[in-house]
């Protein structure tokens, strides 16, 4: 592998090689991704999970055309070293992806990048290119491919006979959203033309892909396998850059005015809807250990006929059988699983309440005075600690133009108050903050306060941690027009990153996330400076479900809680003076909320105003220290 190429540096873990599969799944889906995308851009590096591994032990069964090295956990470079793997980085540099979803995203538009004719790579993303982009904190569906069905296989594979009898809830789960109607952009359009065709009594035939449907089939060729159904050959036709036949693009006008209402619901085709995405690559490889294990022990899979079509099917797209023998994985032919249809299929009411989504808040009435009158009866009411102090300020004309929120894009008004805010956060932080500590700026976007406090404090280490990419790379740029030697940068997502510091910081970190980063710092026995945002955000989550505190707990349901949080978010400068009094109550009770929870791990918290009130509408603080 030439040096030119090698320059991004791909490290997976490994545990242990199990049949046509390495260990942990991630690291399987990477490399048939790679695989997939023939991407040869990246050196690849296993690092061993436990005792030291031998080449040959570990490369054998590898992906053939894939150069791969090992490598020990200390010999790591030291930003990876505090994130979870799969990571990418470039090469002697500060700049790391991390997560599964992340680098495998980072590995379709590097493929794109170098041979912009890989239009098909770049279809991976899905639509407006979000497909697998929302962290697994906040995304149910991001959660089951990335974390939960590699995580219930994997233990699926491990575990005594007895304990693998039933299929594992988090499996059901993705059976029973294969089942579910699927909204897409545009949707209404073949809505339409799959009510024609149901009309027309049509069976128009189904285009099989190419040119790995058979041993024999040529690249192009369509194969016709009656009868069809409009979402395969509008999803087909995708994959084969063809045009859909005229005959169902023309619309009857009876079909015009049919209701949106009355027409149709969509069927899924592959794991997100109609289109091959990478959520499919994702979840091959863990649903094909998954079947091959259920075949070993003679299960039966009449309880998953959508994913054993699901499975049947992706194996049609072009390029996955070519991927699967380079990574020698032998894909089942499960018609030959199948057993009695007359079975009954499993009851999916044994799918786990905590893997559903709870959509009980969706719809609030009356507005949160009853509320605030019951927490007021239990003596609770929003309070706030004095400005340690009020008048701080960094002297901004002082600072090389790359310090300051106004390098971005943003007007002459906005990036004052920006200022205002970081003289808020830069004085609790300088006031905590002693030389060697490593501070971390969480949901750091475009690195305003990240970079200032690396800038004002040299002999800090500080990491600006970020999921958006685009935010993160002008960080970086700022950085490096700066000069700055103790600053790294993390695009993952919050719980990919499991380093030791001593300040956590963010500054308006939306809805949930405000949680996740105290939730960090509690682990981490650090300290934190955090500004919340987006309160009508907060919502009961896997991991976190509110109140938070007990207190909260013992005098309001979820309903009543998610009510302040509602009215907490009505701040803005243009409402009644009024109304704006009611939602700064209904932030500092739901702040309250959150620093009493934090005060039950042993933390003293503040809930401070920033200084002027009027640099942001969203202006509570948190300071806490253990």
């Amino acid at each position: 592998m030439k040096d030119s190429v090698t320059e991004e540096h791909l490290y997976l873990a490994f545990s242990h090689q199990y049949r046509d599969s390495i260990f942990p799944l991630h690291t399987s889906i990477s490399l048939f991704l790679l695989s997939y995308c023939d991407c040869k851009l990246f050196k690849v590096f296993l690092v061993p999970t436990g005792e030291d591994v031998g080449d040959q032990c570990v490369t054998k069964n590898l992906a053939g055309d894939l150069e791969v090295h090992l490598i020990s956990r200390s010999q790591l470079p030291v930003v990876v070293q505090s994130c979870s793997l799969p990571a990418v980085v470039v090469k002697d540099d500060k700049f790391c992806r991390a997560g599964l979803s992340v680098v495998l995203r980072h590995i379709i538009q590097k493929t794109f990048e170098a041979d912009p004719s890989k239009k098909d790579v770049l279809e991976l993303l899905g639509f407006k290119k979000t497909c697998l982009k929302a962290c697994a904190e906040v995304s149910q569906w991001t959660r089951l491919c990335e974390i939960s069905i590699p995580l219930a296989v994997e233990r699926f594979l491990t575990a005594s006979p007895e304990h693998c009898q039933a299929i594992p809830p988090d499996i059901l789960l993705l059976e029973r959203k294969l089942g579910e109607p699927v909204r897409v952009h545009n949707d209404d359009k073949i809505r339409r033309q799959k009510l024609q065709q149901q009309k027309a009594g049509a069976k128009a035939a189904v285009p099989v892909l190419g040119k790995e449907a058979t041993e024999e089939s040529k690249p192009g060729e369509v194969h016709e396998h009656p009868p069809a159904s409009l979402e395969l050959s509008v999803a087909f036709s995708k994959l084969l850059a063809q045009e859909a036949p005229d005959a169902i693009n023309r619309e009857a006008p009876h079909i015009r005015r049919t209701k949106t209402s009355d027409l149709p619901l969509l069927d899924h085709v592959f794991a997100e809807g109609l289109y091959f995405t990478v959520a499919d690559l994702v979840l091959l490889p863990c649903i094909h250990q998954f079947l091959v294990s259920s075949k070993k022990q003679g299960k039966n899979l009449v309880n998953l006929p959508l994913i054993s079509s699901w499975y049947r099917r992706v194996q049609e797209v072009p390029g996955v059988k070519k991927a699967a023998g380079k990574c020698n994985m032998e894909l089942l032919q499960l018609p030959e699983l199948m057993s009695a249809p007359e079975e009954q299929l499993q009851d999916f009411s044994l799918v786990p309440d905590e893997l559903e989504e709870d959509n009980d808040d969706s719809h609030f009435i009356g507005g949160p005075r009853p509320t605030m009158t019951k927490l007021m009866e239990n003596g609770i009411e929003a309070k706030f600690s004095p400005h340690p102090c009020p008048s701080w300020t960094l002297d901004w004309t002082s600072l090389p133009s790359a310090v300051s929120p106004g390098e971005g894009k943003m007007s002459r008004d906005r990036a004052l108050r920006k200022q205002q805010q970081l003289n808020n956060l830069v004085a609790a932080v300088t006031k905590l903050a002693k030389p060697g500590d490593v501070i971390v700026d969480f949901c750091s976007g475009g690195g305003h306060v990240g970079i200032v406090l690396a800038y004002m404090m040299p002999s800090c280490q500080v990491i600006l941690i970020e999921n958006k990419e685009l935010s993160l790379i002008r960080a970086k740029d700022r950085s490096d027009e700066l000069g700055l030697n103790n600053i790294w940068f993390i695009q993952a997502n919050l719980d990919y990153f499991n380093g030791t510091f001593n300040i956590g910081v963010a500054l308006h970190a939306c809805g949930v996330a405000t949680d996740m980063v105290i939730e960090h710092c509690l682990r981490a026995r650090a300290a934190f400076v955090v500004s919340p945002c987006c309160y009508g955000f907060i919502q009961n989550t896997v991991k976190f479900k509110y109140p938070r505190s007990h207190q909260f707990k013992e005098i309001l349901s979820y309903k009543e809680h998610m009510i302040l949080c509602r009215f907490a978010d009505q701040t803005a400068v243009q409402l009644p003076p009024e109304r704006r009094l009611i939602g700064k109550q209904c932030m500092g009770l739901v702040d309250l909320d959150r620093a009493w929870a934090a005060e039950e791990h042993n933390y003293c918290v503040q809930v401070i105003s920033m200084e002027p009130e009027s640099c942001s509408p969203k202006n509570n603080m948190f300071v806490g220290i253990p």
